[in-house]
Formats: structure tokens, sequence, C-alpha cells
């Protein structure tokens, strides 16, 4: 009896065990909607310090409100494609910061985000595939209810910079507040430019179909001008006042100064001097809670809806 039995079981399980190391690719889409916040990392506000780099200048209280939609692609029980399209506004102000010369400087602005991009994932553990229902003591394939994994890839972006001056809404790009395009040593800027996304994300896997996720990003930019800030003040009154807007010079340089104020605060905003740091470009984050499901696929090896 066991020659016959023997033999049945080995091929039945030659059988059953690759389908099992396969079922990932019956659900490999998955759709993600999600809400959020970003931030921002550049020249206005920041901490009360003179500007640094990254985390250290964070400002807070300038999260705004992000929203995102995603398709996931898996292509093993590790590895995944992710593409988003994601909404965010982000925003700086030198009044929020108590470091003297950022302060003094007065600049503001925020601008809405509307990025696409693809991302590669890698996961440190396997997804749980689990049961249709959660039933006790019923034993199966398993992985793991929570898992983390972490992503990098590329993206594009648009940005549009604007403050508020006299009540009304100013688009800062068209202005050239630092001459862009007045002198050949200064280009103007493009309103879309390329970003490298990086970060880390966890997944609840709920059952089958649904799951819930956290995705926290930062976003490595090669521009230097989402918050129209980069090089030095422009000395407009050199220049035929017919080639620029009247209010390039006013919102390139909002200092305001009385009688108090130390001459070496006067002297920070004239001409020629540093108006911000080209050297660090700037960056942006997402913090995104998503709801997921899963879209089982047939044999045409395309989602069923």
């Amino acid at each position: 009896m066991k020659k016959v039995i023997l033999p049945i079981l080995a091929i039945f399980l030659a059988f059953i065990q690759p389908a099992d190391a396969q079922r990932w690719k019956r659900q490999r889409y998955e759709f993600s909607f999600g809400a959020g916040v970003t931030n921002f990392l550049g020249e206005l506000g920041g901490a009360n310090q003179i500007g640094t780099n990254y985390f250290k200048d964070l400002e807070w209280s300038q999260s705004r409100l992000a929203v995102a939609i995603g398709l996931r692609y898996k292509l093993s029980d590790y590895f995944a494609l992710n593409s988003h399209l994601t909404y965010g506004r982000v925003s700086g102000d030198d009044k929020l910061t108590t470091e003297a010369f950022r302060s003094f400087r007065n600049l503001n602005f925020f601008s809405d985000i509307y990025e696409f991009n693809v991302n590669f994932e890698g996961a440190f553990q396997k997804e749980q595939i689990g049961h249709r229902y959660r039933l006790r003591n019923v034993r199966g394939m398993r992985g793991y209810e929570l898992y983390m994994y972490g992503f990098a890839g590329i993206g594009i972006f648009y940005y549009d910079p604007k403050t508020e001056y006299n009540g009304n809404v100013v688009s800062l790009r068209p202005l050239r507040t630092e001459g862009q395009g007045l002198v050949p040593t200064r280009k103007e800027y493009a309103s879309i430019g390329v970003c490298i996304p990086v970060g880390i994300g966890f997944k609840y896997t709920i059952d089958r179909y649904w799951g819930v996720g956290l995705e926290l990003g930062i976003r490595k930019t090669f521009t230097d001008y989402i918050d129209d800030v980069s090089t030095t003040y422009f000395d407009f009154q050199n220049y035929n006042s017919s080639e620029y807007d009247p209010l390039a010079p006013q919102l390139s340089n909002r200092s305001v100064t009385d009688g108090s104020t130390p001459d070496y605060l006067v002297n920070s905003v004239q001409p020629g001097q540093q108006r911000g740091d080209p050297r660090d470009k700037d960056a942006y984050m997402f913090g995104v809670f998503s709801v997921n499901y899963k879209l089982t696929t047939g044999r045409g090896a395309l989602p069923r809806f």
C-alpha cells in the first residue's frame, strides 16, 4: 500500500507546491487611494537656526494636505512596481523662524505640486496571502499580515510658486525675481522638474482583497526654485524698468526696515547679497495613509473587476 500512496503523494505535492508558489500572480495588480500630508525643505522658513539640510530644517506647521492614487504591479512575492499620481501643496514662510537673517528677509511662498512617479519596491518579508475569512484553527499558507518595504524610483512633477501681496495671489515665476532672463548667467527656470522618490512603506493585510498602508517618502529634486529663491538679490535699478514687471523688485526684497534695524540686517538684503543657496536643491515629502484593493487576475493575465 505504501508503495502506491507515496508516489501518488509525491506527484500531488509536485503539482500543488508550484501552484501555491505562484499564487501571488493571481492578484498581482493592486489599486490604492490615499490621503495624508506633505511638507517642504528649501530656503524659506525652517528651524530657528541658520539654514541646514533635510530634516534638521523641517517646519512642522507648514504641513499640508496630500492625496494620491496608485497602481501596484507585483513582480514576485518580494518585489513590485508601484506608480502614483499625487497632489499636495507645499509652503514656506520666513516669519515662522526666529533666525535673524531669514526672518528679516521676510519672504514666503506656496505651490501646488502634481507628481507622477514609478517606484521599485523591495519587501523585507513575504506579504500575507491568507484565507478568504479569518477562521480560528484553520491552517493554511500565510505570510505576514503586517510587512514593511523600501522603495526608490523616478518621477516628474509640476510646480508654480506663488505668494500673497496686497490681498492678491501672485505667481512668482513670470516676475523673474532674481533677474532670470535679464542677464545671461541667470536662466529662467522650468515649471516641470524631475524627482527621485525614496522612502519606506508599511502594509497591513485585512483579507484576500483589502488592506491598508502607510508610505513615507522624500523627493530629491534637481531644482532650487520650488520656492522661487536660489541665488542672490538682483540689482533691478541698473536695468530699464520696461524690461521687468514692477512687482519684481518689490517681491524680490520684502524686508521692512525702520530706524532701529541694525545695519548688518539692512546690508544683508542689498543687491549681490545672498538670497538663497543654489548648492542645496529643494526637496519635499509625502506621508500618505492608503486603502488598498487587490484585483483578481484571470487566465488572460488581465484584472477582473
